[in-house]
């Protein structure tokens, strides 16, 4: 049985809907990606699954007793609460008991006459049964090591996103929604969750810019574009082959749609002579056609984000020695011995643990901040850009227009003078929008008004402090390219493992302690010299050769277990092919008008295709470790 369906649904806050005749359907153990511009209605669609709206026309159908929980885009907020209590939260009236009990209980220590009032809650955990919730907080803070009693105005984003996740995790849910879930994770905890996510047998819905974990997690990739809900079987790099044929085939027949229009708008303005034998049934068709051409919606404009790199910076762009930095003499250092030269047009990414100083090492990099130990000389004519982590730079009272243009009608960029709505409009913001303030913009909105200030400016040296947060797919691929051709020098530090390694050409790591280590390439070739090191260090000293002492054999794969892996291939080629057929046809618009039982069958199959697959790739990987021959 489906966990969640949508009927014919239609929501509309302004001119154009959200969603239009929506058809939608999510399945258990299905893990379904939600894809769309910023502004699509994304984030809509998952309040409208979670009931917090109402849609205007059709139907949002839910399994009876589904349980949802969600990790929304916004981090905790209640600054004096603690980690233990927000986590409780996603337990609902069973967790407020046991946060509470958990709250008193600490508080006995220190006054005696608490003890009435923890009896007393004790009494209501056991009628609730809530002891297993109690287990269940210490369990999930245990394995996102969170400290129950730390206050969350004291963390990092980074650890209120732990925070978030653990309250999201805790309900063990029917059905997870994930809002951006790696924004503010740093790498570590990133691959942790891709590891949980992909042992879950519950549903899971998430939408995300990070490509990398898309790729990995994905069974199902559904499409929000122009109010319209598309589902498209296969893996990513399916998805994006598909669908920019589906545009091509689009734009093919609204040029044949709209050749026609303008033969009829010829025929009607024809002289007296064409109106007196006047066909009015090709005239009311040509209403029609009027009506139609009205109604379409466009395809979205892509981005037109360009970089100015103004004059060159001199060859020596930074050179650090025996750079260090600590907070207290007392304190561990965040930066330690570390000494670099960085040159014109080195691309360097930064990578490291939350909290770990890589947003420290920038600052001493720029000398925006004095070494403790050290020193920093920065090269001739440079010209920062800085793009700001936490997006401080923005007063959200202010318009679009202000923030940009800072009171003037014009702006510079590229030695040329453009009106300030105009330059707003290469960012995807219309005049309409450009006069709005800030506080109303989406996450992904807010980082392309800062990207559209940033590229305002020349700049030789782009410091880039994540800024792939939040922006919709396209938008950040885009932000790729011109990165990948800028002719100056980038310091990058972000999460995003595809964004890394699509852009920079070495890599600086924060190993702990202080000491930051440099890397040739990106993210995953600093993993794969990682997990050789890791290896290397696990495995076996060599054999002694005193006669007294024997090696045991290595494990080798039997008969019967040669046999099973020679038929993996095939099995699983069979699997995916039949799982592969089974999407394409919930994919087509005919689908939900069969039988609820015939689709509920599909359905059923899919999700044990998907427990099958998962089990083979896993057999196959045992297997192969065994050695893969015979004894």
């Amino acid at each position: 049985m489906s966990l969640v369906r949508f009927e014919s649904l239609t929501l509309a806050f302004g001119q154009a809907p959200l969603l239009e005749e929506a058809e939608f359907q999510i399945d258990p153990g299905e893990r379904v990606c939600l894809l769309g511009r910023n502004g699509a209605g994304k984030s809509t669609l998952l309040k409208l699954i979670q009931g917090e709206i109402e849609p205007e026309l059709g139907e949002v159908w839910r399994k009876p007793g589904l349980t949802m929980s969600c990790l929304a885009q916004d981090l905790p907020a209640a600054e004096e609460a603690t980690v233990y209590d927000v986590v409780a939260e996603g337990l609902a009236e069973v967790g407020r008991l046991v946060a509470e009990y958990h709250a008193v209980s600490l508080a006995v220590a220190e006054d005696e006459s608490q003890l009435a009032r923890l009896e007393k809650l004790q009494g209501r955990i056991d009628a609730a049964d809530g002891w297993s919730a109690s287990e269940r907080i210490d369990n999930i803070l245990d394995r996102l090591d969170l400290e129950a009693n730390t206050r969350i105005g004291t963390l990092s984003g980074g650890w209120r996103r732990r925070v978030a996740l653990a309250q999201a995790l805790v309900s063990q849910p029917d059905l997870l929604l994930l809002d951006e879930p790696t924004n503010h994770l740093d790498l570590d905890l990133i691959e942790w969750l891709e590891g949980q996510l992909l042992e879950l047998r519950c549903g899971v819905l998430f939408v995300t810019h990070d490509r990398a974990l898309m790729k990995r997690l994905a069974t199902r990739i559904v499409d929000l574009d122009r109010g319209r809900l598309t589902s498209w079987p296969g893996l990513y790099a399916d998805y994006l082959v598909k669908k920019a044929a589906a545009l091509e085939e689009e734009a093919r027949h609204a040029a044949v749609f709209d050749k026609k229009l303008a033969q009829e708008e010829v025929w009607i303005r024809q002289g007296i002579k064409a109106r007196r034998t006047r066909n009015e049934g090709r005239v009311r068709a040509l209403k029609r056609l009027r009506k139609e051409r009205a109604e379409r919606r466009e395809v979205e404009g892509r981005a037109r984000i360009q970089l100015d790199e103004g004059r060159a910076s001199g060859k020596l762009v930074i050179e650090a020695e025996g750079l260090g930095y600590r907070w207290s003499e007392s304190e561990t250092p965040v930066v330690q011995d570390f000494s670099i030269r960085i040159m014109r047009k080195d691309r360097i990414g930064i990578i490291g643990p939350n909290g770990s100083g890589k947003t420290t090492l920038l600052q001493l990099l720029l000398g925006q901040l004095e070494p403790t130990e050290g020193s920093v000389r920065l090269g001739t004519k440079l010209e920062i850009a800085y793009f700001d982590q936490l997006r401080d730079a923005l007063d959200p009272d202010k318009t679009l227009v202000e923030t940009l243009g800072a009171g003037r009608e014009f702006v510079e960029v590229q030695g040329k003078d453009r009106h300030v709505i105009s330059y707003l409009r290469d960012f995807l913001f219309s005049p309409a929008r450009s006069n709005m303030p800030v506080r109303a913009l989406s996450g992904g909105e807010k980082n392309r008004l800062l990207l559209a200030r940033l590229f305002a400016q020349p700049a030789n040296l782009l410091v880039l402090d994540e800024p792939t947060n939040d922006l919709d797919v396209e938008t950040l691929e885009l932000l790729e390219e011109l990165l990948v051709d800028y002719p100056g020098t980038i310091l990058l530090v972000s999460h995003d493992r595809a964004f890394i390694d699509n852009v920079v050409t070495s890599t600086f790591v924060f190993e702990g302690e202080g000491q930051i280590e440099e890397y040739v390439g990106g993210y995953s070739d600093w993993l794969a010299r990682r997990n050789r090191l890791v290896e290397s260090r696990a495995a076996p000293e060599a054999p002694s050769t005193e006669p007294t002492q024997t090696r045991s054999k290595p494990k080798r794969l039997g008969f019967n277990e040669a046999r099973e892996l020679e038929a993996l291939p095939a099995k699983i080629e069979s699997l995916e092919e039949e799982n592969t057929a089974l999407l394409a046809e919930i994919s087509e618009t005919t689908f939900y008008s069969r039988s609820a039982e015939d689709q509920e069958k599909v359905h059923g199959r899919i999700s044990e295709l998907t427990g099958q697959l998962e089990a083979a790739y896993a057999r196959w990987d045992e297997l192969e470790k065994l050695g893969g021959s015979a004894d």
